[in-house]
């Protein structure tokens, strides 16, 4: 639940309108009216997800000898969810409000309804009428098949696909306890009232492992487990300072789980979950096995014993995270120029590694052939390695603003010295600004790759 004391709603107004003017996230089908709770990335916010899930994936999988990756179908069979529990148990409680027709949870009611912002509701009553809670479900069911008479759902969570496939990948990759396996995928739950802007969605994409191990390693893995990803937001630029860990006590945790921490972020909106870190005992590859009737116990070869593996499950939230970078990167910074007169610069100050563009690329003149042509070749040469924007319209000084509005840590401008026109001793040498301090240097063409790509990777 929102925290009052955390929040800033004309801030998070500014970031929402940002993220549209700037081509980060538009409303899906918003020609058409928008269909809520559903979101579309713009070429600068595919960018920065997919830089996200990039390094997600690399801290997580390839730099790791105990994680292995899949990819697993978004259309699950509906024995699978059966055996796991949703069918027939993943739902919330809905009631409506007879006042204003709104719909709501009945379990998160505080902050949101007319009740309290009387002005939310159409009527004459300060409060809503509500209807008694009844059961929502939460999964989206599709038919399938020559005449539709196959039971299918969009998958509520990635990880019962891993789950079902967790003996296959420990029979082909020869893997012993402990080990993961991760899973960047969608996700759709058919949420009652989607909100915050991207936080609440009903399709949204998750960054999940299921960490199999030994019973009596379950708890130290988890906590293990929490300092790590802990440090990835560290790295990713959410500062230890913004992030709470919520201990979630006993009889509030699912019933299979003996320990969770949830990792909170302080949104404009409210102290929120970003990811949670589940230590689920034996009870997913348990009800499998129950399930499909098939042995699914791990054989250890040192103790010759059989026995269903524990789990531990790190899962974040990507569109929760992306939205958590770029609320944590939003600035506005009053600078004050040489009469006097205040000028606001909206800059997203991104890590270098999550920033959806890496360099912007400007000739000083548009007008002046030599500048374009090796401004061009300083374009050609980076994009192999990196996300670059070439751009010659207007002053210098727009091209940086509208470069740090959508968070470029670095700016390259071909000028005379560049050329040896006013010098031969600049000669090959370009502009180099940044972002964050606005401060320029003189960098070699030759020593420019090499330079970026010890920082933005």
């Amino acid at each position: 639940m929102a925290n009052k004391d955390h929040t800033d709603p004309a801030r998070m107004e500014k970031i929402v309108s940002l993220c549209k003017r700037r081509g980060f996230i538009f409303q899906a089908g918003e020609i058409y009216g928008g269909l809520n709770g559903v979101w579309d990335y713009g070429p600068l916010g595919v960018e920065l997800k997919r830089n996200l899930k990039d390094y997600w994936w690399r801290k997580t999988v390839q730099e790791r000898d105990d994680v292995l990756g899949m990819d697993g179908s978004i259309l699950t069979m509906e024995q699978v969810l059966v055996s796991s529990g949703h069918v027939g148990g993943f739902s919330d409680p809905m009631v409506d409000c007879k006042t204003c027709k709104g719909r709501f949870r009945a379990d998160n009611l505080d902050g949101f309804q007319c009740k309290e912002k009387p002005s939310v509701c159409p009527g004459q009553s300060p409060k809503c009428d509500l209807t008694e809670p009844r059961q929502f479900n939460l999964m989206l069911q599709t038919n399938f098949g020559a005449t539709g008479e196959q039971i299918a759902y969009l998958r509520p969570e990635t990880a019962q696909s891993i789950f079902c496939q967790y003996k296959n990948v420990l029979d082909s990759n020869r893997v012993k306890l402990p080990f993961g396996i991760a899973q960047v995928g969608k996700s759709f739950r058919n949420e009652i009232n989607p909100r915050n802007f991207t936080f609440r969605s009903r399709e949204f994409e998750q960054m999940e492992i299921e960490y199999f191990c030994h019973p009596e390693d379950g708890m130290r893995l988890t906590d293990e487990w929490l300092e790590t990803r802990l440090a990835f937001y560290e790295e990713i630029g959410i500062p230890r300072e913004k992030l709470h860990i919520l201990d979630v006590p006993d009889g509030e945790r699912a019933f299979y789980s003996k320990k969770t921490y949830d990792i909170e972020y302080e949104f404009p909106f409210g102290i929120q979950e970003l990811e949670g870190v589940a230590y689920r005992t034996d009870y997913d590859i348990g009800v499998h096995q129950k399930g499909c009737g098939k042995p699914l116990e791990y054989f250890d070869e040192e103790t010759k014993q059989r026995f269903i593996p524990h789990v531990v499950e790190p899962s974040a939230g990507c569109d929760r995270t992306v939205l958590a970078l770029i609320c944590e990167a939003f600035d506005e910074e009053t600078l004050t120029d040489d009469k006097g007169k205040d000028d606001v610069r909206t800059v997203l100050r991104f890590k270098p590694t999550m920033a959806p563009i890496k360099v912007g690329i400007f000739p000083l003149l548009k007008k002046n052939e030599e500048q374009v042509r090796v401004a061009r070749e300083i374009q050609k040469k980076l994009q192999p390695w990196m996300n670059v924007f070439y751009d010659d319209g207007g002053a210098v000084g727009r091209r940086y603003r509208r470069q740090d509005e959508v968070g470029t840590p670095y700016c390259v401008t071909v000028d005379f010295d560049t050329l040896g026109e006013n010098g031969d001793e600049l000669k090959g040498t370009v502009t180099l600004r940044h972002r964050d301090s606005m401060e320029q240097e003189r960098i070699s063409v030759d020593a420019l790759l090499g330079w970026l790509l010890e920082r933005v990777r």
